[in-house]
């Protein structure tokens, strides 16, 4: 009996040691538990603070300012048809054959000016709550200088060769003359201060170009 009272002792003894060393792994679990808290606070700070500035580097919309009058609008909706056009005739001078270099190079530096002013005006226009003038194909260009009519387009779509650098040339020169015409009647009228910046980056480049050409038409 004293052997066995003994035993019992000893496992009532274990029993007990058991019951504090896993009381003591749940206080440190618990310690380690709070300390987490602390970390993950700072790591939805830093994602915060992360995402902040993307937020704010969505302000190229608010770059164009609201302050507009008639002559802006009507920059913007008469160049935007006159940028396609040029485009287009580019495009359409790019898909020929045996086409001189320096021209081909020229058509392409056209698309790659006048794509991004497109996208500006475009913006100009809503910024404005302003529409477009409308679908190009069908439009009466009479009233914009420089642009081309649809016997004009089908003459350079036929040309091909020398000739259609020719023609190309010669009908860009007079498209550019008259967008150097409409972006000087902006800079004189216009009111925001985005679409005059604009109108004379247009008048700069393009009058650069059109001695350019000047000079490639003499190399034919």
């Amino acid at each position: 009996m004293k052997r066995n009272t003994t035993t019992l002792a000893a496992l009532t003894l274990a029993s007990a040691l058991a019951l504090t060393a896993c009381g003591g792994t749940g206080a440190e679990d618990n310690g380690a538990g709070s300390e987490s808290t602390p970390a993950a606070s700072s790591a939805a700070a830093t994602s915060t603070d992360t995402a902040t500035p993307s937020a704010t580097a969505t302000g190229s919309a608010e770059e164009i300012s609201a302050e507009h009058n008639d002559a802006d609008v009507m920059f913007a909706q008469m160049m935007l048809p006159h940028h396609e056009q040029a485009v287009q005739m580019s495009e359409m001078l790019l898909a020929k054959d045996d086409i001189p270099a320096e021209v081909a190079d020229f058509a392409q530096q056209v698309i790659d000016a006048q794509g991004p002013e497109i996208e500006r005006l475009n913006a100009m226009l809503a910024a404005w709550d302003a529409e477009p003038m409308g679908d190009m194909e069908g439009m009466d260009h009479g009233g914009m200088s420089g642009m081309m009519s649809e016997e004009d387009l089908a003459a350079l779509e036929e040309a091909q060769g020398a000739e259609a650098a020719r023609l190309y040339l010669e009908q860009m020169t007079a498209h550019h003359e008259g967008a150097v015409e409409m972006a000087q009647d902006q800079v004189d009228s216009g009111q925001n201060p985005q679409a005059v910046a604009l109108a004379e980056q247009v008048i700069t480049a393009q009058e650069a170009e059109i001695a350019e050409m000047e000079q490639m038409l003499g190399n034919l």
